[in-house]
């Protein structure tokens, strides 16, 4: 008897380990796969399965979670810029995905997810926070190229409608507990400014998932994050430049010093990049120096981006996408992000860009 009990325990715990994805595309890519992909704990992408939609455009996927829980993505057709779908799953989930399957015009797509799992509803919600956002900074940025006039209003409403997204997010994490929803979450937290919840977030997961793979990485990267808070020593960045040699950031030691982490393809960058320029020139010579660090993978566009939008500073990269050295060092996972150095080349402030920038440095020159 004790035997039949142990083996009905053991069935359940594999079985706790399952899920299922029941996928349908609206539009499908003839003669292409569904893919279904494993995130690991370095943020590489690792396909662990595919299959062809069937006449009513649907796959299925089952399998065991990894990891005791793990990061995934469904991807439609792995055309060269796929409609990708995130699921978190920890085991024993059965969902429904019916996704657009194809990006419109503009890069587009769209997606419903039903399963009354925690991850599922709180990626959700998150998702629906975020994207109100998203709307918002879409239409400020339609107002400022029509009239920079209003840079200073919308800089307030951005400012604000920021601390209210926030506030949101930080509201929905402790109904989170352990599950990993949670610490995908600490991606919409600005953490210049909100320390304390990632440490609580982290201290969480890491007492219910001390072994997690992806929890450890947090936990490694929170810690080494507290090392460039505002106070300490900004971590060393050697990178080649356009010229092709390295240039270190401590070259620049003597001078007050922005990096700024940022990309071509990064859209907010580029429309940060004439505000950025106008600060350069204003500065330049009072002892200001930008430390331009590109996230980019394609030499081209970085260089041919420099030269469009008349980026005259300092500029490198090892031109390794999120795997950059400078970004890592930094713990840098959404641009585009700043770090102000003062001439010892400690942290002096993070995060500042806009009119923000401009004031900062303002009252640091005027004291000069």
């Amino acid at each position: 008897m004790r035997l039949i009990v142990l083996l009905l325990l053991f069935t359940t715990a594999i079985q706790a380990q399952n899920f299922e994805l029941r996928v349908e595309a609206k539009t499908i890519v003839p003669g292409k796969k569904i893919y279904l992909e494993y995130i690991n704990e370095l943020g590489k992408i690792v396909k662990i399965d595919s299959s062809s939609p069937s006449a009513q455009h649907k796959v299925l996927f089952r399998g065991k979670v990894k990891d005791q829980g793990a990061f995934y993505l469904v991807n439609f057709f792995d055309t060269p810029k796929p409609q990708k779908v995130l699921v978190i799953l920890e085991g024993g989930e059965s969902i429904d995905i019916v996704a657009d399957g194809i990006n419109d015009e503009e890069g587009k797509s769209a997606f419903t997810m039903k399963g009354d799992y925690p991850n599922v509803k709180y990626m959700l919600e998150l998702m629906a926070i975020s994207k109100e956002m998203e709307v918002k900074v879409r239409k400020w940025n339609q107002e400022i190229q029509v009239d920079q006039k209003q840079e200073k209003r919308i800089q307030a409403e951005f400012t604000q409608a920021q601390a209210i997204s926030t506030a949101k997010i930080k509201a929905l994490i402790p109904q989170m507990g352990s599950h990993l929803v949670a610490l995908w979450a600490t991606n919409f937290l600005p953490a210049e400014k909100e320390m304390a919840s990632l440490v609580e977030i982290a201290n969480r997961l890491n007492q219910a998932r001390p072994t997690h793979p992806q929890v450890r990485q947090f936990v490694n990267n929170l810690q080494r994050l507290q090392g460039v808070n505002e106070g300490a020593l900004a971590p060393e960045i050697n990178l080649a430049t356009p010229e092709g040699p390295n240039l270190a950031l401590s070259s620049l030691r003597g001078k007050y010093v922005l990096i700024d982490f940022w990309a071509s393809w990064c859209g907010p960058c580029r429309r940060e990049n004439p505000n950025v320029v106008k600060t350069y020139a204003a500065y330049k010579d009072k002892g200001f120096e930008i430390y331009g660090v590109s996230l980019d993978q394609d030499r081209a566009a970085w260089l041919k981006a420099i030269e469009t939008d008349k980026l005259v500073w300092k500029h490198v990269s090892d031109l390794q996408y999120w795997n950059s050295a400078g970004a890592q060092a930094y713990q840098v996972n959404s641009i585009p992000q700043t770090f102000l150095l003062d001439k010892e080349g400690k942290i002096l402030a993070k995060g500042l860009r806009g009119v923000a920038l401009d004031q900062f440095l303002a009252k640091l020159f005027e004291t000069k």
